[in-house]
């Protein structure tokens, strides 16, 4: 584990999570417990990847497939510095999505075999 990030939200509350550590740049001073304090807000960490969520979004619903259901998974590392980002897998980055599409209902005028009219 790299160490705790305490990310505050919106209406105050403290989100701890495992951080990622930075490889290069400057380094975050940790208390005595190794928690460092993020320099962003949660929500303002997770800004880019809820922009990149919405993009792919986009992409996946307003192409020629027209799915009734996209699901986007993706790791997401947080860092002090940085905020969130998408996690690397083992040599790419971690990005699964899954579409899914509901049979069609019958047509209105269409009757089931058998039925009484």
């Amino acid at each position: 584990m790299d160490g705790l990030v305490e990310f505050r939200t919106g209406d105050g509350a403290v989100v701890a999570v495992e951080g990622v550590e930075e490889r290069s740049g400057s380094r975050l001073v940790s208390r005595g417990d190794g928690t460092v304090q993020a320099t962003r807000t949660f929500e303002g960490a997770l800004d880019g990847v809820r922009a990149a969520a919405e993009s792919a979004l986009r992409v996946f619903r307003d192409g020629s497939l027209k799915p009734d259901g996209v699901e986007i998974e993706f790791g997401v590392k947080l860092s002090a510095e940085t905020g969130a980002f998408i996690a690397k897998g083992t040599a790419e980055g971690h990005l699964v999505v899954k579409l899914s599409w509901s049979p069609s209902a019958p047509e209105a005028g269409v009757r089931e075999a058998g039925s009484a009219s």
